[in-house]
């Protein structure tokens, strides 16, 4: 009677403990998306306000993205806030199933289509619009923000800096299926930032600032002497690129 006892309280105490435990992840859950979503509308405004700033030669300058200007890079940026579902499907058609080849006429479309104003004010009206990729969450949503606003800034030589809590969340979240997603090769390489205490992979080390190797994570080659290391001239751009 008394073991039958003991059980019964050591059930009930540990049925609670498990509650306690998946209360204490939800409530880890909840923060940490608060956070992004925190990081997320505070990326779009700065982003957008400094578009206000760009001269009209800088947005037809080419970007990080192969074969966008930095005004095809804005337009896409804001697609998903502006399309439907309905009419992002119907863009899809036009495309023949191919994605890559539906956001690139889409950008060139609206590019075309509407001012640099109003391609400053999508990012900035959307600052909270929720949003994401068709996969990786909020967490893919911040990353489509941040590298397209490097995209931009890296290229036209303007130094903004992404604030460092909003690296952390993307650099921690670097996987395997990411960088065969993006194209990115970083086999025999470590990704060592000179300006965090991160690093990434094993091989011979590539230096560079956090957001730089950030891009190099996402398939991005970079302007010439913006990182250090034997295999560095693999991420590097070359003349015909820049």
């Amino acid at each position: 009677m008394i073991l039958d006892r003991s059980r019964t309280i050591y059930w009930r105490y540990r049925s609670v403990g498990l509650r306690l435990d998946h209360m204490g992840n939800s409530t880890a859950r909840k923060g940490k998306s608060v956070e992004v979503r925190a990081a997320i509308a505070a990326e779009r405004r700065e982003l957008a306000d400094l578009f206000d700033t760009l001269r009209t030669d800088q947005w037809n300058e080419q970007s990080l993205c192969a074969g966008w200007r930095v005004r095809e890079v804005a337009a896409h940026m804001s697609m998903g806030f502006r399309l439907s579902l309905p009419t992002m499907l119907g863009e899809l058609v036009k495309a023949r199933g191919n994605l890559h080849r539906m956001t690139d006429q889409v950008a060139r479309r609206d590019s075309a289509a509407h001012s640099t104003i109003a391609l400053a004010a999508f990012l900035r009206d959307n600052a909270h619009h929720p949003w994401t990729p068709p996969v990786g969450g909020l967490t893919a949503a911040l990353g489509h923000d941040v590298v397209h606003g490097l995209d931009i800034t890296v290229a036209l030589g303007l130094h903004r800096r992404v604030p460092e809590n909003r690296l952390r969340i993307l650099l921690d979240d670097i996987r395997p299926s990411g960088l065969k997603f993006f194209g990115a090769d970083l086999d025999g390489v470590q990704l060592c930032a000179e300006d965090l205490d991160w690093a990434y992979g094993s091989g011979s080390p590539v230096f560079g600032a956090a957001q730089d190797l950030l891009l190099l994570a996402y398939g991005r080659r970079l302007p010439d002497g913006r990182l250090r290391g034997e295999p560095s001239d693999r991420f590097t751009r070359s003349a015909e690129e820049a």
